[in-house]
């Protein structure tokens, strides 16, 4: 019973975080904050209380995405307490977006100055309890993706998943990502082929604008399981632009029965042995 104690006690503002899932990709560009903000949707859409750690500093789109990108981050004893998304504070989030004094601020850091960033996300934002910690991390395999890596890695992560697009380069790039998961003994649950299609707003067909299958391809080649493909869904992009409820909007779009599977299989490798 102490050593569960004092585990508890070493995991600080993580310890009632169960599962904690790194969206990953070997490029910018794919979708990774898309996927992330619609697979915290998913899993919320579940029953579960979800977290996001966006520490892809650059481009802190999330907050905007959400339409809470004019909240304030406020401090606690414990550290942070992130921005609540809905009235249920169903799902949290935390990003460098709402450290900026405005929001077209570019972060023109070097590498120590993010990667301390990164270390004080991971340890002083106080999450409280939760299910699900979805982190978006920045593209590619540098400095700061690796911090927010090396940072998480005592808090045992469930894997991460990879974010790719169809096409042949962008899927050269998610095999050097694979690489780099390797390396460093991160577990990757499964690749996404996000942006596999286009679905018309009118007539709701799927055309394939970047070519399809290369995701899957990928996943059978370096034999990871392939957890499907996210079609390029206009009518989500539109509620985004127009300032229409996100939230209320993702069930109705075409990538949610996508997502919805995605989100059922993170969740049997939660829970191993559940359908």
């Amino acid at each position: 019973m102490m050593e569960v104690e004092e585990a508890v006690a070493e995991r600080g503002n993580l310890a009632g975080v169960w599962h904690i899932v790194l969206v990953l990709s070997g490029k910018g560009g794919v979708g990774k904050s898309t996927v992330s903000t619609e697979l915290a949707l998913a899993l919320r859409h579940a029953g579960k209380k979800v977290g996001i750690l966006d520490v892809d500093l650059c481009g802190p789109s999330i907050p905007r995405m959400l339409r809470v990108q004019d909240r304030d981050v406020h401090q606690c004893d414990s550290g942070w307490v992130p921005v609540f998304v809905d009235q249920e504070k169903s799902i949290s989030l935390m990003s460098i977006g709402f450290l900026l004094e405005k929001p077209d601020d570019a972060v023109v850091w070097r590498g120590p100055k993010k990667n301390a960033l990164i270390k004080q996300f991971v340890s002083d934002v106080a999450w409280g309890e939760l299910d699900f910690l979805i982190v978006d991390t920045p593209p590619g395999t540098s400095d700061e993706h690796i911090a927010a890596v090396e940072s998480l890695r005592p808090y045992r992560p469930l894997g991460a998943v990879l974010v790719t697009t169809p096409q042949a380069v962008s899927v050269g790039d998610v095999r050097r990502e694979l690489t780099f998961c390797k390396k460093t003994g991160l577990k990757v649950i499964g690749i996404v082929e996000n942006m596999s299609g286009f679905v018309c707003p009118h007539c709701s067909e799927c055309t394939n604008v970047f070519s399809k299958g290369g995701g899957q391809e990928l996943a059978q080649h370096a034999g990871v399981p392939f957890l499907g493909c996210v079609p390029l869904d206009p009518q989500l992009s539109r509620s985004l632009e127009e300032g229409r409820d996100f939230i209320q909007e993702f069930p109705k779009s075409s990538a949610f029965p996508a997502l919805t599977r995605i989100a059922q299989h993170i969740l049997n490798v939660a829970t191993p042995g559940s359908s």
